[in-house]
């Protein structure tokens, strides 16, 4: 089997066009490994890719689910591998473009995860014990059953705490023990993982920016009031997502729109840096650098030397 070819890096890098041009170089369909652009009607906030930017280019796990749905990770990677098993058994190559580390490690390892989701009757146990007793009281029994698990996790971090308590609940095992026991498995794919990333951090900063100022411009309020408007509860997933939660706090008065921009600009950049302290951890990734401007011919003509050299392509 041919290896994948992935293509990652920090938020607004430019993955999206690289994976393209890519894809249209090799013969390639792009499966895209982004845990927000699944959502339909949520174009803007989520910066997904357009028709017009595809430019005929297959693209897959794009506007696949309803913003109210309760969309997992691991039925994220079930639907994913299909298609990248569709592709394969076509004769093409499926292009890896994404920034959601955790969704494209389980997608290339083939690990799966854990049982239990949101929507689980240990998750709901768990959600009322929460509203009853606090997360300190969850947090204390997670010392208890897997102390190594409650070391890495902070007491305020109540979605993986739940998230470690309701695996223990489900399968008798600790999170910890089964994380353990997936590192000790061969992958099941091979992969080549392409990154991108700006020389100078303050130029991915300001492209970042410029990106919300953009976001802004093309009507993000307006999205985020139609989503409020269709019944879309507060509390769903899809209005977790940086950009979503901000704005309906501009909605809902907690928030000035100006206070709002500013507030969705810096968490935009902190989750840049926490794209890229994942990023920086796996050591198989060809980097290139941008300087003050992308080049996306410079890009493709390097990707291909980087992938002859591999013997990908």
């Amino acid at each position: 089997m041919q290896p994948l070819i992935c293509v990652v890096g920090p938020t607004a890098c430019g993955k999206t066009a690289l994976g393209i041009a890519i894809a249209k170089a090799y013969n390639g369909e792009v499966v895209s490994v982004d845990s927000m652009q699944i959502y339909r009607t949520m174009t803007i906030g989520t910066a997904a890719v357009t028709p017009e930017e595809m430019d005929g280019v297959p693209h897959h796990m794009v506007a696949i689910a309803d913003p109210e749905d309760a969309y997992s990770a691991a039925r994220f990677v079930a639907e994913a591998d299909a298609c990248i098993q569709d592709i394969l058994g076509r004769g093409k190559r499926p292009i890896l473009v994404g920034g959601t580390g955790l969704y494209l490690d389980a997608l290339v390892k083939g690990h799966g995860f854990a049982k239990g989701d949101a929507t689980s009757q240990s998750r709901l146990q768990l959600q009322q014990r929460l509203a009853q007793e606090g997360i300190a009281s969850l947090y204390a029994r997670l010392q208890q059953i897997d102390p190594e698990a409650a070391a890495r996790l902070h007491l305020n971090d109540e979605k993986r705490i739940l998230r470690a308590l309701e695996v223990y609940l489900e399968t008798g095992q600790t999170i910890s023990a089964h994380n353990a026991h997936t590192q000790t498995l061969p992958p099941k794919y091979e992969a080549v993982y392409i990154g991108l990333q700006f020389a100078d951090r303050q130029d991915m900063k300001d492209l970042i920016d410029l990106r919300v100022d953009k976001m802004v411009e093309a009507g993000l309020l307006a999205e985020v009031q139609r989503l409020m408007a269709s019944g879309l509860p507060h509390t769903a997933t899809a209005f977790q997502a940086i950009g979503y939660k901000e704005f309906l706090g501009v909605e809902t008065g907690e928030l000035p729109l100006e206070e709002a921009i500013a507030v969705l600009k810096a968490r935009s950049r902190q989750y840049a840096k926490r794209q890229l302290t994942w990023l920086r951890k796996q050591p198989d990734i060809q980097w290139i650098y941008w300087e003050k401007k992308r080049d996306f011919a410079m890009a493709l003509r390097r990707s291909t030397e980087i992938l002859t050299s591999l013997g990908v392509c």
